[in-house]
C-alpha cells in the first residue's frame, strides 16, 4: 500500500478507502437492523487512514506526533463508545434511523466525510514531502491537543461514574467539568482537533489551506448538527419540568465557560 499511495493520488484513494468501509458496513448494519458498531466503525477508520497514509511518509517527526496522537485519541474515544453502547443495549439517536435503510445510509455517509473531513490536515501532513523545521506553531498545537484530549477523557470518565450510580438514574450529571460546560467532552474535541490543525498548518501550501476548515466543520458538526442540539433537546424533554434542571441551564455554559 505505501508504494501505491503516491502523493498524487493519496488523498483520493484514501477517500474512497473511507467511504467504501462506511457503505459495506452500512449494508451489514442495515440488514442487522443495529447500530452497535457504528461509532466503533468509525474510529477504526480513522486508526485505519491514519496508519495508511504514515505508512507513505518519510517519518519525520511531525508525522509521528499527529499519527500518535490521531491513535490515541480513536482508540481511547472507540473503545469507549463501543463500551457504552453494548452495555446500554443501543444508541438512542439511531431509534427510528436502524429501521430506515436510506436513511441509515445517510448517517454511515456522513461518517465517511466526518472521517476525512476531519482527518484531512494529518493526512496532508504525512502525505506531504514538504517538511519544514518544528515551530512554535506545532508546540501550541500539540499542547492544544493535550488539553484537548484531557478534557474529553476526564469528561467521558465523569460522566461514566456519575451514570454507574443508580441514585443518578433520574438526574443529569452537573459535577466536575460538568459544572464548567454542559459539554466538556464536546469542547475537548474542537479543541484537540484544532490543535492538530495549528501544527499542520506549518507544512501546508497552496489549496492545503483549505483544510484549516477541518476544526470548523467538527465545531459546526457538534455544535449545530449532531451533537450539542440532539442532546440539549433530549434533555429538555426529560427535564424541562424540573427547576432545578432550568437554574443548571441557565448558569451553566453550554460549551465554552464564559462565553458560550
Amino acid at each position: 500500500m505505501g508504494q501505491i499511495l503516491s502523493q498524487g493520488s493519496s488523498l483520493p484513494m484514501l477517500l474512497g478507502i473511507d467511504m467504501g468501509i462506511q457503505w459495506v458496513l452500512w449494508a451489514i448494519a442495515a440488514a442487522l437492523k443495529t447500530e452497535k458498531f457504528y461509532d466503533l466503525a468509525g474510529s477504526s477508520t480513522f486508526i485505519l487512514l491514519t496508519a495508511l497514509s504514515f505508512r507513505n511518509s518519510s517519518g519525520a517527526l511531525r508525522q509521528k506526533v499527529h499519527t500518535a496522537m490521531v491513535l490515541a485519541w480513536a482508540t481511547r474515544l472507540g473503545l469507549f463508545l463501543f463500551r457504552r453502547v453494548l452495555k446500554q443495549g443501543g444508541d438512542s439517536r439511531f431509534k427510528h434511523v436502524k429501521t430506515s435503510p436510506s436513511l441509515f445510509f445517510v448517517y454511515w455517509t456522513v461518517q465517511g466525510v466526518w472521517v476525512m473531513a476531519t482527518l484531512m490536515p494529518t493526512l496532508i501532513v504525512n502525505t506531504s514531502r514538504y517538511n519544514p523545521p518544528i515551530t512554535y506553531r506545532d508546540y501550541i498545537g500539540w499542547a492544544l491537543w493535550g488539553g484537548g484530549f484531557l478534557l474529553e477523557a476526564v469528561a467521558d470518565s465523569q460522566k461514566n461514574t456519575f451514570r454507574q450510580d443508580a441514585a443518578n438514574s433520574q438526574r443529569w450529571i452537573d459535577s466536575g467539568v460538568w459544572a464548567w460546560s454542559r459539554h466538556p467532552n464536546y469542547l475537548g474535541e474542537i479543541l484537540l482537533w484544532s490543535g492538530l490543525c495549528l501544527s499542520a498548518s506549518s507544512v501546508f501550501r497552496g489549496n492545503e489551506w483549505l483544510a484549516t476548515g477541518s476544526p470548523l466543520f467538527v465545531a459546526w458538526l457538534l455544535t449545530r448538527l449532531s451533537g450539542i442540539p440532539i442532546l440539549e433537546k433530549q434533555a429538555m424533554k426529560r427535564w424541562g419540568a424540573n427547576p432545578a434542571y432550568l437554574t443548571y441551564r441557565q448558569n451553566t455554559a453550554s460549551l465554552i465557560p464564559g462565553i458560550w
